[in-house]
C-alpha cells in the first residue's frame, strides 16, 4: 500500500523560510513522478511543482518559481520542498502525492496523496 507522509510545516513570520519532507513508502521511486500541491483558504488545491523520477528536472507553477525548490532522495525515499521568502498567501495545507505515469500540475490526474501539513504565515 503506497504510503505518503508529509511533516515540516508549521509557524512562520513572512520572509521566513522552510522545508517540506514527505516520505514515501509502498512506491517505487523509479518510476512516475513526485509532486507538491497546496490549498489555501478559499481555492482549490493547487499545483505547486513537480519532479519526474526519471530525470532531475523539476517543473513549477510560475506562481512559485524562484521561491520553492522540489527536490528528492531516491536512497531515502523522501521528498522535499524548500520554500523561501514566504508570504502570509502562502498558508494553507501543503500536500505531497505520486503519480504512475507522466507528470501535470493538475492534481485530478495524481494517484495517491499525503495528508498534509500546515503552514501559516503570519505578517
Amino acid at each position: 500500500q503506497v504510503q505518503l507522509v508529509e511533516s515540516g510545516g508549521g509557524s512562520v513570520q513572512a520572509g521566513g523560510s522552510l522545508r517540506l519532507s514527505c516520505v514515501v513508502s509502498g512506491y517505487n521511486l523509479k518510476t512516475g513522478c513526485m509532486g507538491w500541491f497546496r490549498e489555501t483558504p478559499g481555492k482549490e488545491r493547487e499545483g505547486l511543482a513537480y519532479i519526474p523520477i526519471g530525470s532531475s528536472l523539476p517543473s513549477y507553477a510560475d506562481s512559485v518559481k524562484g521561491r520553492f525548490t522540489i527536490s528528492r532522495d531516491n536512497a531515502e525515499n523522501t521528498l522535499y520542498l524548500q520554500i523561501s521568502s514566504l508570504l502570509p498567501d502562502d498558508t494553507g495545507m501543503y500536500f505531497c502525492a505520486a503519480k504512475q505515469y507522466g507528470c501535470t500540475l493538475v492534481p485530478k490526474f495524481w494517484d495517491y496523496w499525503g495528508q498534509g501539513t500546515q503552514v501559516t504565515v503570519s505578517s
